[in-house]
């Protein structure tokens, strides 16, 4: 059992997909970080100074007693939402713009290492040409 799992984790699929998995999380904080660092207090700016982390509709008030908390506010927090799926739709963009851009490369490629195609060799003439040219020098003879 240990010898096939060690085929199994050690093949390039699986170690591949593993680099795939870590480079796939490194690179969705960097957009989190695009997305809640520069995106979004210029989004909150350009509409009057909004903070969208603090955007909610909130459905009831908490009970506070002095500085205790006796029941939260229950609230829907759409400014997250919000963040959320600008943080979704700049992976995306940013996943098919790679996507793409290797798709072009692979194209490139493959390109220059296709053969340039063989020039023709000049057609020779063809059996019928070639009797009709026997006959016709038999005839002057």
């Amino acid at each position: 059992m240990w010898d096939e799992f060690k085929k199994f984790a050690f093949k390039g699929n699986v170690l591949d997909l593993a680099i795939g998995v870590i480079m796939g999380g490194a690179f969705g904080k960097i957009v989190t970080s695009v997305v809640n660092d520069l995106i979004m207090p210029v989004l909150g700016y350009l509409m009057a100074g909004m903070d969208f982390k603090e955007m909610k509709y909130v459905m009831s008030e908490a009970i506070m007693e002095g500085e205790t908390v006796i029941r939260p506010e229950a609230a829907i927090l759409y400014g997250n939402f919000i963040q959320n799926v600008v943080d979704f739709f700049i992976v995306a963009l940013s996943i098919f713009l790679f996507i793409r851009l290797i798709n072009k490369s692979k194209e490139r490629l493959k390109k220059q290492e296709e053969p340039a195609p063989e020039p023709e060799a000049p057609a020779g003439p063809t059996q019928e040409e070639l009797l009709t040219e026997i006959r016709d020098l038999l005839k002057e003879k």
